[in-house]
C-alpha cells in the first residue's frame, strides 16, 4: 500500500523534542500540569502547548526556569536550552558541537518510538544491523581518544537499540536497501566481515525485516548519488499523544545530521527508496548474495 503523506504540521522537530523532554521531566517529578505551570507563573494551557511542541516563540529564560523547577542536571538543561534556541523550520541541521551536544543523540529517541523504518545505506551498515565487533571497530577509529570502557558503553547502547527489531511484542517494521559497497568494504578483517554478513543474512529472515542489496551492476537508479538516509514513521494512535508526529527523514553526515519533515521532502525520499528497491535484488536473492560474500571472506582469511 502506498504511503500518503499528511499535511505539514505546525510544529517542528526541535519544538517537539523540547516538549517531549520537558513533559518527561515533569512526569518524573510527579507534578501535574497545573502545579508545574504555577511554579513558573504560567497558565496550564500555555505549558500544555509547550509540551506538545506547539509554541513557536520560546524564551530561553522560561525554559531555564522550568528546568530548575524540575531539578534537571546541567547536561539535560544544556540540551533543553539548545533546543529552545533553534529557529523553527521544517528542515533542521543539527551540527555536532553546535548548541545541542553530539552526545545528546536525539535521533535515538525518534528511532525508538517509530513503528517503521525505511533505510538506505551506501557504505557503512546502519547501527541497527551491526554486530558488536563491527560497531566497536568503527567506534575505535571514529573516537580515537575513547577508553575501552567508553567504547564498550557505546556498543552496549547500540545493542540496546537493536532490541526494537527482535522484541516479541510489536517489533519495528524495517525495510532496508544496502548498496553492495556496504558488504564488500572491509571493516576490521575478513573474519569480522564474514560474521557480519552471516548476521545480516540471518536477521533478514525475520518477518518484520526486509533487506535488499543494490548490486554494482544496477548503476545509479536515480541518475545521481544519494546520501544514507532513514525515514521514520510514527503511530498515530499512541496513547496519550494528540495526533501523530509527522514522518521524518534523517540524513547523517560526518559533521552533523539533517532532519527533514516537509511533506515534499518526505515524499521525495520515499519515492527514491522505491526506485532503489526496484533496482535491487529481491530479499531471497539478496540473502543468497550476502551468504556468498560471507563464504568468500571466510575462504580468503
Amino acid at each position: 500500500m502506498a504511503n500518503v503523506e499528511p499535511e505539514d504540521t505546525e510544529t517542528t522537530l526541535p519544538r517537539r523534542q523540547l516538549g517531549r523532554l520537558l513533559r518527561e521531566a515533569r512526569s518524573a517529578t510527579g507534578m501535574n500540569l497545573e502545579r508545574a505551570a504555577a511554579l513558573v507563573q504560567w497558565s496550564r494551557p500555555t505549558l500544555s502547548r509547550l509540551e506538545r511542541g506547539e509554541t513557536e516563540k520560546i524564551r530561553v529564560s522560561d525554559i531555564l526556569a522550568l528546568c530548575e523547577a524540575y531539578g534537571l542536571d546541567g547536561k539535560t538543561t544544556a540540551i533543553a536550552r539548545g533546543l529552545a534556541e533553534q529557529v523553527p523550520a521544517k528542515s533542521w541541521w543539527h551540527a555536532y558541537g553546535d548548541l545541542i551536544p553530539a552526545w545528546a543523540n536525539l535521533y535515538v529517541g525518534l528511532e525508538s518510538s517509530a513503528v517503521s523504518l525505511t533505510i538506505f545505506q551506501s557504505l557503512i551498515l546502519h547501527g541497527l544491523l551491526q554486530t558488536t565487533d563491527y560497531a566497536k571497530t568503527l567506534d575505535r577509529i571514529y573516537f580515537p581518544d575513547e577508553t575501552e570502557d567508553g567504547l564498550d558503553r557505546r556498543v552496549r547502547i547500540r545493542r540496546q537499540r537493536q532490541h526494537l527489531l527482535t522484541r516479541s511484542h510489536l517489533p519495528t517494521e524495517v525495510a532496508v536497501v544496502l548498496h553492495e559497497n556496504v558488504l564488500r568494504t572491509v571493516v576490521g578483517d575478513n573474519k569480522l566481515m564474514s560474521a557480519q554478513c552471516r548476521h545480516l543474512a540471518d536477521i533478514g529472515t525475520r518477518p518484520n525485516i526486509e533487506i535488499r542489496v543494490l548490486p554494482f551492476r544496477a548503476g545509479f537508479p536515480l541518475g545521481a548519488a544519494l546520501p544514507p538516509f532513514t525515514i521514520m514513521d510514527f503511530d498515530p494512535d499512541t496513547p496519550g499523544r494528540k495526533g501523530s508526529d509527522p514522518s521524518q527523514v534523517y540524513c547523517e553526515g560526518y559533521s552533523g545530521s539533517v532532519y527533514l519533515e516537509k511533506r515534499t521532502d518526505v515524499t521525495m525520499f520515499r519515492q527514491a527508496f522505491r526506485k532503489l528497491q526496484e533496482a535491487s535484488l529481491d530479499a531471497r536473492a539478496s540473502r543468497d548474495l550476502v551468504r556468498e560474500i560471507a563464504r568468500r571472506f571466510e575462504s580468503e582469511r
